[in-house]
């Protein structure tokens, strides 16, 4: 492992005066196939970058020599190994007369298909070295063995205390990166159970990002509080409505006992059900204590009475609870920790990536923290900023060369997408017109992409912000001409605004 290979060229990317062969450092078997898994070091083909990850069975093997070996020592062969940037240089007409160019001479012979190379990205180094355990045993042998021990035990506390196993270990960051926590998950193996035995439906609901903004644009409006709480072992709580047994966990075996399997007596991570367990006991239990269920949003539990109101907003295990005076958000705080193990975290601050900035006049959402990770992690910290996220002259057409860094478009995509429907609204309508060219983008969409990357730059700081007022449910919508000329679409949008902020 890690020796040189000259790797073939994937018959789909070959061209008849193109290099044959590829540089590459061999990085051992594939996953999914049978094939070897190889780091491109050197390449001349187009769309065959330097840092790739891709697989193939083609390659002779130099095992005498290894290329990585003296990347420290040589800047020459840093640069040439290590490359500063993945992102591939704009095609030049050269290259795309070579990339239409046609091999008609090839004689016919035996078809020898092979699967497309697909590139993982800039950050798959990064999970190379990831030194988070995947077992219990690498767990206890790894520096923080301490740590992990201690995290396990708590787990196994928690399970004996609800009555309840392969495990699963997670470091939980602060937004600045240090570790809060060392987690441990016991769960069983669900994807061996069976649909009409050992469970039948698994839907559970979560709250909407809508049904949170519009709680906190009424909260600025009747200056309800807003704390927030915690569910630990959440899906421990859940009952089981089926008969189910597993083996008892790795490192937990009981002596004289080994033959023998562990029955079920509550829900636990990695059941199919367990979701769905748990929201039907944190159903009950709210219902319980005469808390309506609002009909719009079935996360939603609301309570009033005597001048006082309550609301309570489950997403999986975060509970955002607003109410009109501290004493009864205490007295749900105090009802829940009774049913569950709570953690209280007081004042809300940050829900599901987003800050909640609670000034004298009103709430503002914020994610300039999820803007700059962003810009770091696609290398746009440092760009020049631009005034608009969309050029309307730009008209975009489908891409019908080959595509450029695909899964490093799509990535963006995916990222923007959450940050548009959840605080950036005025992203929104270029992120979904970019997102159309995600199977195959060209230059022209990675050109208009990068534009929305250094609007972002200028104005991370943006975010919504609900004043309170008016207290009335505005909405407005339009619709351009056709503009996709390829679908021979027009597109439509809408906005509603509550509390003078979007929601």
């Amino acid at each position: 492992m890690g020796c040189l290979a000259k790797v073939n060229v994937p018959i789909t990317k070959k061209r008849k005066l193109g290099p044959k062969t590829m540089d590459c450092v061999f990085l051992g078997f594939a996953y999914h196939s049978i094939a070897y898994r190889f780091l491109i070091v050197k390449s001349e083909v187009p769309d065959m970058h330097v840092g790739t990850i891709m697989e193939s069975r083609d390659a002779t093997f130099f095992e005498s020599f290894f290329p990585m070996k003296d990347t420290h020592s040589s800047s020459s062969q840093s640069s040439e190994i290590i490359p500063g940037s993945i992102t591939p240089p704009e095609q030049t007409e050269h290259t795309q007369e070579h990339v239409t160019e046609e091999d008609d001479s090839a004689a016919p012979r035996r078809s020898k298909r092979q699967r497309t190379a697909k590139s993982f990205g800039e950050d798959f180094t990064l999970y190379l070295v990831d030194d988070t355990p995947k077992s219990i045993s690498e767990a206890y042998a790894s520096p923080d063995a301490d740590y992990w021990k201690e995290a396990v035990r708590s787990e196994i506390d928690s399970i004996i205390a609800n009555g309840t196993w392969e495990w699963v270990f997670k470091k939980k960051l602060r937004p600045d990166g240090t570790i809060e926590k060392y987690k441990a998950r016991l769960i069983a193996k669900g994807y061996t159970q069976k649909e009409g035995g050992d469970f039948f439906d698994t839907y559970s609901p979560v709250t909407r990002l809508t049904t949170i903004r519009v709680l906190l644009s009424l909260a600025a409006s009747h200056g309800f509080l807003v704390h927030q709480m915690d569910v630990k072992t959440t899906f421990l709580n859940g009952e089981l409505d089926e008969e189910i047994y597993m083996d008892q966990p790795d490192g937990f075996v009981v002596e004289g006992q080994e033959g023998k399997v562990c029955k079920l007596l509550k829900s636990l991570y990695g059941l199919k059900q367990a979701p769905k367990q748990w929201h039907e006991k944190f159903d009950k239990t709210l219902t319980s204590a005469d808390f309506a269920v609002n009909e719009a949003d079935k996360c939603v539990y609301y309570r009033h009475g005597g001048g006082e109101r309550v609301i309570l907003c489950l997403y999986v295990d975060d509970i955002l609870i607003f109410g009109t005076n501290l004493e009864v958000i205490n007295e749900v705080k105090s009802f829940l920790s009774q049913n569950f193990d709570m953690k209280d975290l007081g004042v809300a601050d940050v829900i599901l990536n987003i800050k909640l900035i609670r000034g004298e006049n009103g709430i503002t959402l914020l994610q300039s923290h999820y803007v700059q990770k962003i810009l770091n992690r696609f290398g746009y910290i440092d760009s020049k900023p631009s005034p608009a996220p969309d050029d309307p002259s730009l008209l975009l057409r489908k891409n019908k060369r080959i595509a450029r860094n695909q899964l490093e478009y799509s990535q963006i995509i995916g990222s923007l997408m959450y940050l548009a429907s959840a605080t950036r609204p005025d992203i929104s309508f270029a992120v979904s017109k970019l997102n159309r060219f995600t199977s195959n983008p060209g230059d022209d969409h990675w050109r208009a992409l990068e534009r929305v990357m250094r609007y972002l730059k200028g104005t991370m700081e943006l975010g919504l912000h609900y004043t309170g007022y008016p207290v009335v449910l505005e909405g407005y919508s339009d619709s351009n001409w056709i503009s996709d000329v390829d679908e021979i679409k027009a597109t439509s949008g809408y906005v509603f605004t509550l509390g003078g902020g979007a929601v």
